[in-house]
């Protein structure tokens, strides 16, 4: 709980979808700093005292009856009642130009009002770490209860309810697991998972506006969840955890960008963007986060390991060869791609579908054909964090080709633009390409509710393309965590990613209808693609002809939907619950024509 006595201005949905990476590139002293103002002159408000029996403003602090009585007592009859006419007939004009006739002998010259602090008191939802005032339950943003049980047991816990009798959420799921546990021991799982809980000390020393997105309860929270459901501990095997050498990480980094992260370790507190930030732990989590993606890769590339999980922070798609930003330190992808090739790959795949573009993912293997780069991600002509990944960005120097940008032109994408684009750019090029072992970059800030992303990709739709990947190179998959800042929305997609790796098929098919933007922006990039990967020529005339289908199905999908539109759950225990009941049709208005 924090108190403080200004007054707060409330967050919604539209300022969350300004990224906090641009806010901090645009003003960066002010980074996070939410505005506020005054509510009086010093910062407090100041209200008259009113006296209930005359009704009038008495500013000396004596009650006008009393004055009244005091000043009656010593006055004939007739002075007492031509008195009282005067001051009846009197404007409050003529009282201040005759001011004698009121024989007040107390001095009120150093008179001050009343000096009140008005309190707020807020709180910040665990769930998306956005602010809401004390008096509401629920967080305004995300809907999740502000004492909801989401670190304990990840996503499996209500959002709508307090932390109370969890014990038997935590024992039903894990009855429900217990059968499918004991039939896949540790000791015969083929998905590996790096975790370490130093990674956990990394984390923002000073709290600015409100807590920074990139915090140690995103992995606390995917933790919980795999642990509820039985799956880490349980259905997948713990890889020890290392640090990295500081000669790995000369393959990808420059060595003053290594030894300016190790410089960290001596700083209480330290940044390198506004909002990369670094505390003493920081340097050891980076290690830790990279040593564990390139023995994942080694593992899982010499068959010791099918497949795994890379459950790491701090994140690292944004660090290049020379830099730190974006909240990343060590590139993790990078690292993990180069272990594999030390090992004996020849051939590298990253699928990168953060909502953010990996510049430094990019950069690293600009001019380097041995590794294939594909990223998703909103672009919006440059204007979204960090405005690099256009469909023109294709490598240099001999590497033509093997950078591929599918750059979203808005925000709310959903799953079926993803799988859309996978179906007609990711794969086939992937395919042709036939990498040795394929690395997700696996940001989860995509998600539905994500309060960076504000896109719209559920569980379900990772979970089909992570199982659309499975195809490629023998199905040797590693998936290293990246971004994602709703606790609710990464936890279950994350959830959903592992369930895949240990071979369960996805919960169901999509019906894939992608949207009107979504067609273009996958004809823009196979339109340059088809110049370095041939095969692609064909997917480019069919989607060309059948644009016309696209655009008619779309406008039918449209009025469909706003048919079905329905309020968000969580209005109903709120303010907005009378809209609720209106909107999901519980109150009816009768509306009456004219005559």
């Amino acid at each position: 709980m924090v108190r403080e006595t200004v007054q707060m201005s409330r967050l919604t949905n539209g300022e969350a979808e300004n990224s906090l990476h641009k806010q901090s590139d645009q003003n960066p002293r002010q980074g996070r700093n939410g505005r506020c103002r005054n509510l009086g002159s010093n910062g407090t408000s100041s209200q008259p005292c009113y006296d209930e029996n005359v009704g009038e403003v008495n500013r000396s602090g004596i009650s006008t009856r009393d004055a009244s009585d005091s000043l009656n007592a010593n006055m004939q009859p007739d002075v007492i009642h031509k008195k009282a006419r005067q001051q009846k007939e009197m404007t409050f004009q003529d009282m201040y130009n005759n001011q004698d006739l009121f024989d007040d002998e107390d001095d009120d010259s150093d008179w001050e009002p009343t000096q009140e602090r008005v309190e707020i008191k807020k709180w910040f939802c665990t769930n998306c770490t956005m602010v809401n005032l004390d008096d509401t339950i629920h967080c305004d943003i995300c809907g999740e209860h502000k004492e909801s049980g989401i670190l304990r047991h990840g996503f499996f816990a209500s959002p709508f309810s307090q932390d109370v009798g969890s014990a038997e959420v935590e024992s039903e799921i894990k009855e429900r697991h217990r059968d499918l546990c004991c039939s896949n021991s540790t000791s015969n799982s083929s998905t590996a998972v790096g975790f370490d809980e130093r990674m956990l000390l990394h984390s923002e020393v000073e709290m600015k506006s409100h807590p920074h997105p990139e915090r140690p309860d995103r992995l606390r929270a995917i933790s919980a969840s795999l642990a509820t459901a039985g799956i880490f501990p349980g259905r997948c095997y713990p890889i020890s955890a290392r640090e990295i050498t500081q000669e790995e990480l000369e393959r990808v980094h420059s060595l003053e960008h290594i030894e300016a992260v190790e410089i960290t370790s001596h700083l209480l507190s330290s940044y390198f963007t506004p909002d990369t930030y670094a505390n003493e732990h920081s340097a050891c989590a980076a290690r830790l986060a990279a040593g564990l993606c390139a023995d994942l890769a080694t593992a899982i590339f010499s068959g010791r390991a099918k497949n795994g999980f890379a459950l790491v922070r701090p994140p690292g798609h944004h660090a290049g060869v020379r830099q730190a930003m974006g909240f990343c330190l060590h590139n993790n992808a990078a690292v993990a791609a180069l272990a594999a090739q030390v090992a004996g790959a020849k051939k590298v795949l990253i699928v990168d579908w953060d909502v953010h573009h990996g510049n430094g993912t990019q950069e690293i293997f600009d001019q380097n054909k041995s590794v294939l780069y594909i990223s998703l991600h909103r672009h919006e002509g440059g204007k979204f964090y960090p405005g690099t990944g256009a469909a023109h960005e294709v490598g240099t120097m001999g590497a033509e080709g093997y950078c591929v940008n599918i750059p979203w032109s808005c925000g709310g994408v959903g799953d079926n633009d993803y799988v859309f684009a996978f179906q007609h750019v990711v794969l086939p090029i992937a395919s042709e390409f036939a990498p040795d072992l394929t690395i997700i970059s696996a940001g989860f800030d995509a998600a539905r509710g994500d309060p960076l992303g504000c896109c719209d990709v559920t569980p379900a739709g990772y979970a089909q393309m992570t199982q659309m990947l499975t195809a490629l190179s023998g199905g040797k998959l590693l998936v290293i965590l990246e971004g994602g800042y709703n606790l609710r929305s990464i936890s279950s997609s994350a959830t959903a990613v592992i369930k895949v790796l240990l071979g369960e098929s996805p919960e169901c098919g999509l019906d894939i209808l992608p949207s009107k933007a979504g067609v273009q922006t996958v004809l823009e990039v196979l339109q340059i693609q088809m110049n370095f990967w041939p095969t692609l020529g064909p997917r480019f005339s069919d989607l060309q002809s059948q644009w016309g289908t696209y655009c008619l199905k779309n406008k039918k999908k449209h009025i469909k939907k706003r048919r079905l539109a329905v309020a968000p759950l969580w209005w109903k225990w709120g303010r907005k619950s009378l809209l609720y009941h209106l909107l999901n049709g519980h109150i009816h208005v009768n509306q009456r024509g004219g005559d």
